[in-house]
């Protein structure tokens, strides 16, 4: 097995745009009483920009990960989410982000199957024995539905808080379109797909079974994924959650269909496969729990079998709301959400420096910090929010940073030490408590 061996990536300084330091002389007054979450909040909000952002010459930004020099369509989306309602007074946050958006379309043109590209042609892959259609922009080829839903979710969430249209252009829509037919090939994955994928590393969560086509499916109306947000393969190839998402995804698409481009055939098309997805997700993904009552499934095949979970990626269960899928208070999310969690769960933890959701991706017993984020961002008890914030700042192991799972028992066992995506979806919380006065 040939795997990466990790290149150096230069990323150059930015100024720092002057609405993200307005928002961190806002959290000196604000946080003050609390020297250490005010040096936490003051590491990871600018973490994305200060360590993990580059301007392109050609007008758009890449965005690596943090400690993988790679840019994910998911990770970079959610890297800089935080700045998105900043950017409507700021024209460098929007130069930043507008040029995300225009490099993401850019790249669903080049490969839509791809989770993950490099920063030129220049053939780098996390893996070099993977058996797919692979090329040289692409670092790695995981289709994961959800991937392409955030680059949807960043353009829209741009659109409206800023009011500029310049980013859908032509190349966007024909993004667009290249989305819409990829998606429609996947609802009869077994039937239409040219997709495979096969990696010999031994680890069995990083390869699709049934000589790389995945486990069979039912035709559901919902979409086929590959794998799930931790990169992880799925168990049954509808992740509910990711459907969701592209739900979500297609009426936002349908919305710039209508008002930006005026194609009202477009417009028809997205609708109609909206209501397949979601058809298929109401009468497919939801499970009568003995306890909980009826809830979401985390997978299933289409057959009747389930796979009854939370993963701390997102999208997962736990921030169906989040996403904007159902209220924060809707019953069958709210049934939902107690069983993630609970017990019940299998990747629930609970130990002496926290409780949370861990995931298959990381060793037993580790909650993730974007678990706790995310958890914090989707309660409706301010009590709630609170104690995931006090959890967070407890469990840095004085590194003054967020991390992806640590230890439940001891948070100095940590992984991953340069994480951005946990950082920013830390600083979303903070700055959503702090702009309502809950600390």
């Amino acid at each position: 097995m040939e795997q990466f061996r990790l290149p150096k990536v230069t990323i150059p300084s930015l100024e720092m745009p002057n609405a993200v330091q307005e928002v961190l002389r806002e959290a000196e007054q604000k946080l003050a009483h609390r020297p250490k979450l005010l040096q936490l909040f003051k590491n990871c909000f600018p973490n994305t920009l200060e360590t993990t952002t580059k301007l392109m010459p050609d007008g758009t930004t890449f965005v690596i990960t943090g400690d993988i020099p790679a840019m994910w369509l998911r990770d970079s989306v959610e890297q800089v989410i935080h700045y998105v309602p900043l950017a409507a007074k700021d024209e460098e946050l929007q130069r930043i982000i507008a040029g995300l958006i225009k490099r993401h379309m850019e790249m669903i043109l080049i490969d839509p199957y791809a989770n993950a590209f490099n920063e030129s042609a220049n053939d780098w892959h996390w893996n070099t024995t993977d058996e797919t259609d692979m090329s040289p922009w692409v670092w790695e080829r995981k289709f994961e539905l959800d991937s392409i839903c955030f680059s949807i979710r960043l353009a829209y969430m741009y659109w409206k808080e800023t009011g500029n249209a310049d980013i859908f252009d032509a190349g966007f829509k024909q993004a667009m379109l290249a989305i819409l037919d990829l998606w429609r090939t996947e609802q009869r994955h077994f039937e239409k797909s040219p997709y495979r994928f096969t990696r010999n590393n031994g680890i069995p969560t990083d390869s699709l079974r049934n000589n790389g086509l995945g486990m069979p499916v039912n035709y559901t109306g919902m979409i086929w994924s590959g794998f799930r947000s931790s990169d992880d393969a799925c168990d049954f190839h509808y992740n509910v959650p990711a459907n969701m998402f592209a739900v979500v995804s297609l009426r936002q698409m349908g919305e710039i269909a209508e008002w930006v481009f005026r194609d009202m055939k477009l417009v028809e098309e997205l609708a109609a496969l909206e209501a397949d997805v979601n058809h298929g997700i109401e009468l497919y993904g939801m499970y009568n729990h003995p306890e909980f009552g009826k809830i979401y499934a985390y997978e299933t095949d289409g057959y009747g079998n389930y796979c009854l979970m939370d993963d701390a990626g997102t999208p997962g269960l736990m921030s169906i709301s989040y996403l904007g899928y159902a209220a924060a208070d809707d019953p069958i999310y709210l049934n939902t959400r107690r069983f993630a969690l609970s017990k019940h769960n299998p990747f629930y933890y609970e130990g002496t420096a926290a409780s949370g959701i861990g995931s298959p991706h990381t060793p037993p017993g580790y909650i993730w910090h974007m678990a706790l984020s995310m958890q914090g961002l989707t309660a409706t008890d301010k009590e709630e929010k609170l104690k995931m914030i006090n959890w967070l700042e407890a469990t840095d192991a004085d590194t003054g940073f967020m991390h992806e799972g640590f230890h439940s028992d001891d948070p100095t066992q940590f992984t991953r030490k340069w994480f951005a995506w946990s950082n920013s979806l830390f600083s979303q919380l903070v700055y959503q408590a702090m702009k309502d006065n809950l600390l």
